[in-house]
């Protein structure tokens, strides 16, 4: 009780003060380690140096977020769809860590306002804010357990900023979006296919899309058919994209 309560007065006492009970009313709990959720608004372009000469930013717990983050939406989908199949649960996972998905829920969060940047990136490409946000994720792991961490994504994120029902019906056909990515960025785009050796003997045959941009192959998918080797070589594509 005691730590507790010099804990929140180390809180209002603080300069940044009002950064540390918007986080509050985020997270729903008192954040503990200050410095973590300092940090993990601190862009590299912004970063300073501790005693060592070591750069100080948000790379490494973005690192950790990223994969926290991973964790618990595989978690929350495989226990709201338990009648979909591999192929569903990845692509829907995919949607809700997508960098440009993150970006826009920063923003609607509220956080973007807090990140530290001397970044000139236009905002629109910027990865700052969605990374940004995976390091939150991280520094609240660190700062409390997994299951704290889970109820913040699950409960404070995607029950309050997410329509799932918009993530389901979006479109998934990878292929019909590389095709757009392609068209607007005027870039020529070609997919080759080929059978695998052998495999027409087999029972299941298997097929090797490759995706090549400007005659450079930026994805590969197989599949049991034409049609889901190309989309799987083109969800590759774009992940490398980040559209």
């Amino acid at each position: 009780m005691v730590r507790k309560i010099a804990q929140r007065i180390r809180l209002f006492s603080s300069p940044r003060k009002e950064f540390y009970l918007f986080l509050r009313d985020l997270l729903g709990f008192y954040p503990t380690n200050l410095k973590l959720y300092d940090l993990a608004f601190v862009h590299k372009s912004a970063s300073t140096y501790d005693s060592q000469g070591n750069q100080v930013n948000n790379e490494r717990l973005e690192f950790l977020g990223d994969a926290i983050l991973g964790a618990i939406i595989a978690d929350f989908l495989y226990n709201r769809f338990p009648q979909q199949d591999e192929g569903f649960l990845t692509k829907n996972r995919s949607k809700l860590v997508n960098r440009t998905f993150l970006t826009r829920l920063t923003f609607d969060m509220g956080l973007h306002v807090f990140i530290d940047s001397n970044t000139t990136k236009n905002i629109d490409k910027s990865h700052i804010y969605g990374d940004a946000l995976e390091a939150l994720i991280g520094a609240i792991y660190l700062d409390t357990d997994y299951q704290t961490t889970k109820f913040f994504v699950t409960k404070r994120i995607l029950s309050q900023f997410v329509n799932m029902n918009e993530i389901e019906q979006k479109d998934s056909n990878f292929k019909s979006q590389l095709i757009e990515w392609s068209q607007k960025n005027k870039k020529e785009l070609r997919f080759d296919t080929i059978e695998e050796a052998g495999a027409e003997k087999s029972n299941q045959p298997k097929f090797i899309a490759t995706v090549l941009i400007d005659q450079i192959e930026l994805g590969r998918g197989t599949g049991t058919s034409k049609k889901e080797a190309q989309q799987n070589a083109a969800r590759e594509t774009l992940k490398k994209l980040d559209t």
